[in-house]
């Protein structure tokens, strides 16, 4: 595995790219952090150390935003063209899967089917503003156009489990981090340990990317 860092250029300001390199990758995963925090998150660090040991290269986009030392991401569209930029630049010759956590996630599944992505991974998708299920962002899911992971916790406030309507789920496979909120933080009492917590975001990731793109055939 090898790591590299790069600053590239996006319509709103210098992104940064962290690649954590597989040596014989069958897959490239281009994941965005959330709104408020980067790429060293515990969830997305814990992608970056696995997944390449079973390969799967992971790139890690730093949105101009927080290079830029803001505190608060800037508008939607704004974080879509930097996605839209990075991908532009890596050239991969292995099927993308686009993701990200929280608003990363958001902007993944805007953009999927206009990357080429053949999959989308969605690291605790913010269905809704905490406390506001009438104002769902289902839509942004439903518009994606490729297989969609997601990947959440039990008590997130932005949308538990069981919000995710039936209706989704033939083009949605839905894991589940018991007890985990909306940063996947689990209760130091709670049914598993954080280190679990990560090992089941790290093994769902890893299965599905194996079944949906590396040519095991898509599920239903």
């Amino acid at each position: 595995m090898t790591r590299v860092e790069r600053v590239v250029a996006t319509p709103h300001g210098d992104a940064r790219l962290v690649t954590d390199r597989a040596r014989s990758p069958v897959a490239t995963l281009l994941l965005s952090h959330g709104a408020g925090n980067g790429i060293d998150t515990r969830d997305l660090e814990a992608l970056a150390h696995h997944l390449p040991r079973n390969g799967v290269t992971v790139v890690r986009l730093e949105q101009p935003w927080k290079v830029s030392g803001r505190k608060v991401a800037t508008p939607p569209a704004t974080l879509d063209a930097a996605l839209v930029a990075a991908s532009d630049q890596l050239r991969v010759r292995t099927p993308l899967v686009v993701g990200g956590r929280s608003a990363g996630a958001r902007s993944a599944a805007r953009c999927a089917k206009g990357l080429g992505a053949v999959g989308c991974l969605a690291l605790a998708f913010p269905l809704h503003p905490p406390g506001r299920p009438e104002k769902s962002r289902l839509a942004e899911l439903e518009g994606a156009g490729v297989p969609i992971l997601v990947i959440q916790g039990e008590r997130d406030t932005m949308g538990r489990p069981e919000e995710f309507p039936a209706s989704l789920r033939h083009g949605l496979d839905l894991a589940v981090v018991p007890g985990g909120d909306h940063g996947l933080k689990v209760p130091a009492r709670g049914p598993v340990s954080q280190d679990e917590a990560l090992e089941i975001v790290v093994e769902a990731t890893l299965e599905w990317i194996v079944r949906e793109v590396a040519g095991n055939g898509r599920s239903t």
